[in-house]
């Protein structure tokens, strides 16, 4: 996975600075962060929408899958945009796994925050 999201990233980075007309990571930078933002809201809201309708009616996981890929996708746009690596991305989650989530809540009410996380494997 590691390999699909560096080649995922790599395209973003060098369509970055692309002629907005013929490249759509390259127009959303040209709008700026608060479009990206938009997007990644738009996106955020979207899976919310697919999975509250998978749960409730039976829809589709297809569609479900489709939008976290659209937010993930966007939120590389965000992050590339902000210069950060999804690599830090994936070191945070790393470091996560096999801490339990209760234990890393309660650690965060001794910490500022900044480095608060959930326990994404239990």
């Amino acid at each position: 996975m590691t390999d699909l999201l560096n080649a995922i990233a790599a395209v973003i980075e060098e369509r970055r600075t692309a002629d907005p007309d013929t490249s759509y990571v390259a127009s959303l930078n040209q709008k700026g962060l608060d479009k990206i933002l938009e997007k990644v809201g738009e996106e955020a809201i979207e899976v919310i929408l697919a999975a509250k309708t998978l749960d409730s009616s039976g829809g589709s996981n297809q569609a479900v899958i489709s939008e976290v890929a659209d937010l993930v996708f966007h939120s590389m746009v965000m992050l590339d945009r902000l210069g950060i690596s999804h690599n830090e991305v994936l070191d945070a989650l790393a470091l996560r796994q096999g801490v339990s989530g209760l234990e890393e809540k309660a650690s965060r009410n001794h910490s500022s925050g900044k480095n608060a996380h959930n326990d994404y494997t239990r």
